[in-house]
């Protein structure tokens, strides 16, 4: 049997991160540039506070594309609170949680501190480097 990976060890440590009180129009362009489906949203002091993800701003992206509309803050239509994983959590339980919500990418926690994201995409290259290619398939 292989060794079960954590959510610490298959995580992205190369953070985008939102703050608060940032224009969402900005934040919005932010997550298109880097072709991000989210980003946590933290405070000054590095505390989470929520999500922003490309659900959040379909509606904002529409108005303010085709009708010309103004967005507002990030904290106006970011998911709050952030659903999260402890950075021990197995690769085996976030692929359940990845496969029974819509979520695309969950920030990852130690001792109260974001520490990295875990998106699905993350999640799958873990159980593809677990399968047995030798193992009879049915």
């Amino acid at each position: 049997m292989k060794e079960i990976k954590t959510a610490k060890q298959a995580m992205s440590r190369g953070l985008v991160t939102l703050r608060p009180d940032m224009d969402v129009l900005e934040a919005l362009r932010i997550l298109v540039e880097q072709s991000l489906s989210g980003a946590p949203v933290v405070d000054q002091t590095g505390n989470l506070v929520g999500m922003l993800t490309e659900r959040d701003c379909m509606q904002i992206a529409l108005g303010a594309g085709y009708h010309g509309e103004d967005g507002g803050r990030v904290e106006h239509f970011m998911t709050h609170p952030a659903v999260t994983v402890d950075a021990r959590t197995p690769i085996t339980e976030i692929a359940v949680r990845f496969a029974e919500s819509h979520f695309r990418r969950l920030p990852v926690m130690e001792q109260g501190r974001l520490i990295g994201i875990i998106s699905r995409s993350d999640v799958l290259k873990q159980l593809k480097a677990a399968w047995q290619p030798d193992r009879p398939r049915i």
